[in-house]
């Protein structure tokens, strides 16, 4: 999926199982913190929400490449990632890794977010997410983990239904896609598509592929246009 050239030295990843817990959107007391596998206490204090226009992800100089309908953000925590139109983005601080980023449509009813994962591989996150000591959103529905490894690449996503999401407008039932993957530096990443499942469920599914397909971490030089030949 990626043609990189590592930047910096590879990070090594936690061995321990500790969850970058997101189950509402980090911003409303709820902070992404890390919880150990222990216990559910967080060892992280909420941080502050930095809510801020584009100039933070501010549009790629090469935005003609962007694919239809995106535009790619070179983001302040040092991934880019291809994002819709118009979204804004918003930060909270995490106790593990890149703070925690949010790109909303202006509506607020779709989200793309995206986060570092402490867990040594995206299986062994699902498995603590999908564990009864790890709290879930309300109403909260698996409807199902797929894994995503290729030759190249390694990831699981989660698809699952939600009542409510914190401080999020009421939607009705929300659809989520959460898909945690190994990137080119040898991190392991999660972006998460939030909407409403009652316009249908493509629209997650295909803000999550072409923000996945466009992603680079931090440090990482990867292809200027992936996925064209």
């Amino acid at each position: 999926m990626w043609s990189v050239v590592v930047g910096a030295a590879v990070v090594g990843v936690a061995v321990s199982l500790v969850l970058t817990l997101v189950v509402g959107n980090g911003e409303d007391g709820k902070p992404a913190v890390a919880l150990s596998s222990v216990g559910p206490t967080p060892s992280a204090a909420p941080g502050t929400v930095s809510e801020s226009p584009s100039d933070s992800g501010a549009p790629s100089p090469s935005a003609s490449a962007s694919p239809a309908g995106y535009e790619v953000r070179h983001d302040a925590e040092g991934f880019r990632i291809a994002v819709p139109e118009g979204w804004s983005r918003s930060t909270v601080d995490s106790s593990y890794g890149i703070a925690v980023v949010s790109y909303r449509s202006p509506d607020r009813e779709h989200r793309l977010q995206v986060y570092q994962v402490a867990e040594y591989s995206p299986d062994a996150s699902f498995e603590l997410y999908l564990s009864d000591q790890t709290s879930k959103p309300d109403g909260f529905q698996e409807l199902g983990l797929t894994s995503l490894d290729d030759v190249g690449f390694t990831g699981s996503r989660l698809e699952y239904l939600a009542g409510t999401i914190g401080d999020e407008p009421d939607v009705g039932t929300w659809h989520v896609v959460d898909e945690r993957f190994v990137a080119p530096d040898g991190n392991i990443y999660a972006i998460a598509s939030y909407g409403p499942d009652s316009d249908g469920r493509d629209d997650e599914l295909g803000h999550l592929t072409t923000a996945v397909d466009w992603f680079c971490p931090p440090d990482t030089v990867c292809d200027a246009n992936p996925g064209v030949d």
